[in-house]
């Protein structure tokens, strides 16, 4: 498979690339997500090594005779592709061990999509960190801040657990939003898991607190939200299973924020997660109500827009803007 995948990136790397050759390798890719991984997988070695001088290679395994087994022999080119291949298969046991425990993380504003080894993909929102620990028995991902849709390769003898909030996402093959808070005020919400599609079961985690009073079987559309209790030693409680609309919730992945009938409050709380110039509402003015769709990232401008639409006047403080009331 990996020979393969480097074959196909020797090839789109020479000097004979064409749009069917490009439409060849998507299909290629296209028929299995071990295939996309090993793409992706080469990729990524070939920036690592471009660096190096692999002709060297190439023409010493290219001069040698490959067995035809009847066939016509193969062709120079094909020869060096494959030799570059080899080397960069070497090359990938080498710089690419891909073990457990490998940690993925994003900033403010940045959005990353992460391949496993086992073909599942995360797509990544701001400001999000996840701890993978994959073994025989159980492929493990932590969540320890920020949101991720994760979409899972069936494997029905290793589940895929994923842990937030001290509580345990149980799936097979699905996928399905996970968006993990940072601590903060009680009743502010601790964790929120939305099926997009398959089945999965959200349980409390071993030697954690009982945040579920029994496992939930979630289905297609549901989403389940923990708030944080106002009791120390009771650091969340379910709250409630309810529809949200699915595209709102994935608007991230098209850099925009959607909102429908939300408090302006609420709105700047969502778009300071993307931008390094936070908002501010004071007073009354957070009460206002904000539907539409806008794009994440550029707070200044969105600022701008909720003061000419609620007749309000923005405040540049060098390190926030403010909204306040003229």
């Amino acid at each position: 498979m990996a020979a393969e995948a480097a074959v196909w990136i020797t090839r789109l790397h020479g000097g004979h690339r064409t749009p069917q050759m490009e439409q060849e390798c998507r299909a290629w890719q296209a028929r299995s997500a071990a295939h996309r991984l090993a793409f992706e997988r080469c990729t990524d070695t070939w920036q690592d090594v471009a660096s190096l001088t692999l002709a060297g290679y190439a023409t010493a395994i290219a001069s040698r005779e490959l067995p035809d087994s009847g066939r016509a022999a193969r062709s120079l080119p094909w020869r060096s592709s494959l030799a570059i291949a080899l080397v960069l298969v070497a090359s990938v046991l080498a710089l690419r061990p891909w073990s457990a425990g490998e940690a993925y993380e994003t900033g403010v504003g940045e959005q990353r999509l992460v391949v496993l080894q086992d073909g599942s993909r995360l797509s990544m929102n701001t400001s999000t960190r996840i701890r993978v620990d994959f073994a025989e028995s159980q492929r493990t991902v932590r969540v320890e801040r920020g949101e991720a849709l994760f979409e899972v390769a069936k494997d029905a003898s290793r589940p895929f657990v994923v842990q937030a909030a001290g509580t345990e996402v149980v799936a097979t093959g699905t996928a399905f939003l996970v968006k993990a808070s940072p601590a903060a005020k009680p009743g502010d919400q601790a964790l929120a898991v939305t099926l997009v599609e398959g089945q999965v079961v959200v349980r409390s985690a071993a030697g954690e607190y009982r945040q579920l009073e029994r496992p939930l079987v979630m289905a297609p559309g549901q989403r389940l939200r923990l708030t944080r209790s106002d009791e120390a030693d009771r650091p969340a409680t379910a709250t409630r299973v309810d529809r949200p609309q699915m595209d709102q919730l994935l608007a991230w992945r098209r850099g925009e924020a959607r909102f429908d009938n939300v408090s302006l409050r609420e709105a700047v709380d969502e778009m300071n997660r993307y931008d390094r110039l936070p908002i501010v509402v004071s007073g009354t003015a957070g009460e206002r109500r904000v539907s539409g769709v806008v794009k994440t990232g550029d707070n200044a401008s969105f600022a701008e827009a909720m003061a000419s639409l609620h007749g309000l006047v923005v405040r540049n403080h060098g390190d926030r803007l403010e909204l306040v009331q003229p």
